[in-house]
């Protein structure tokens, strides 16, 4: 019998790809003279090849914080690893605007530097919820434990979730990766958020939009999952217990299951 759901944050109940997106677009109209798509393909380039380079990408892959994250976060959070991230970061996202520009043909550091600072305002301006997400939890909320599982930086995280005050209300518990040291798919952090809901594995069902680490953790730990297949991916070798389109298809597997 199901008696708890745990769910991802992000692009579950978070369309956070959509942030981001708008975020580098609105951003990138403040150039005039390069066409704003090819500004934003150029960074995306720049800071992904910057972030790898850094002695604490290894670390950022464990916990599950990419390279756009990088580019509006401060982590600023307890631990020697997230210390020096919080050292590199502002250098990064100065760092992966200027050499964008430059990948244009605009050698302006100057802007590179107002570009940063730009972009971090946009994307704390456009925290984008799915239109299914707030009925989905509205109709879940009274009948089962609730458990928000979330890889990142708490501090980015909790920025998220404050930008979108309604959330955090829906759960009884949210657990991030950077709080526990390890993320999704370790069985470890999922370990964890049955330990905190105090129920077993065969009790939970794990909703999420990503087969690498909501998914694959899930299978490891025994515990039944929905992967939300927003853009019609090809399954791989993970393999999800059901598969819907959009969160509101959750609802009769959720209720048949239970």
């Amino acid at each position: 019998m199901i008696t708890t759901i745990f769910f991802d944050l992000d692009d579950t109940l978070l369309w956070d790809k959509k942030s981001i997106k708008t975020a580098f677009e609105e951003t990138c109209k403040k150039v005039s003279d390069v066409d704003g798509a090819l500004l934003e393909a150029a960074v995306r380039e720049e800071a992904t090849q910057l972030y790898q380079s850094y002695s604490t990408y290894p670390f950022t892959q464990m916990i599950g914080i990419n390279p756009f994250e990088g580019l509006w976060g401060t982590f600023d959070d307890p631990g020697e690893d997230f210390q020096t991230m919080h050292q590199l970061i502002q250098n990064y996202q100065i760092a992966s605007w200027t050499k964008g520009l430059l990948a244009c043909g605009i050698n302006d550091p100057e802007l590179g530097e107002k570009l940063a600072q730009t972009f971090v305002i946009e994307r704390k301006k456009y925290p984008i919820v799915y239109s299914d997400t707030y009925p989905v939890l509205d109709k879940l909320k009274d009948n089962y434990q609730l458990l928000l599982l979330t890889n990142g930086s708490p501090s980015l995280q909790q920025t998220k979730l404050t930008i979108t005050p309604e959330i955090a209300a829906y759960f009884d518990h949210i657990i991030i990766s950077g709080d526990v040291g390890v993320g999704k798919p370790d069985p470890k952090i999922f370990d964890y958020a049955l330990n905190k809901a105090q129920v077993a594995a065969e009790e939970v069902v794990m909703i999420g939009d990503n087969l690498m680490t909501d998914i694959l953790g899930a299978n490891r730990t025994g515990i039944q999952n929905i992967w939300i297949n927003h853009h019609q991916q090809t399954i791989t070798d993970v393999q999800p217990t059901f598969e819907v389109a959009s969160l509101k298809e959750i609802l009769p597997i959720i209720e048949k299951i239970s």
